[in-house]
């Protein structure tokens, strides 16, 4: 992102409300109804980031309907996780570590 420290100011309104300065915006890619957060430091120090929207993916969205209806439709075939399956699924993912944060690999992509 920012190579160099920016400082810039904002005032407060009467109803504490404030304008996001231009090169804040602009260096945080912010857009219109984008959302930011604020973390309060330790030291009293405030960090403002953008925050990532999560798009919805139409085949997921897709996948969960069908899988909802079909749980609807046939109540009976709902089976609880059992001691076993647990067990084989922890066999199955031993050692796997995964970083749901990590940027994807263009192989991945």
């Amino acid at each position: 992102m920012l190579q160099a420290g920016l400082e810039t100011e904002s005032t407060l309104t009467d109803r504490f409300q404030t304008t996001v300065p231009s090169v804040v915006r602009q260096a945080l890619h912010l857009e219109k109804k984008d959302k930011i957060k604020f973390t309060v430091q330790p030291n009293g120090s405030v960090l403002l980031t953008r925050v990532e929207s999560l798009e919805d993916d139409p085949i997921v969205e897709s996948f969960l309907s069908f899988m909802a209806d079909d749980m609807r439709t046939h109540p009976e075939k709902i089976q609880p996780l059992t001691a076993s399956m647990r067990d084989r699924i922890e066999l199955l993912t031993a050692g796997v570590k995964l970083d749901l944060n990590a940027e994807l690999s263009d192989e991945d992509e």
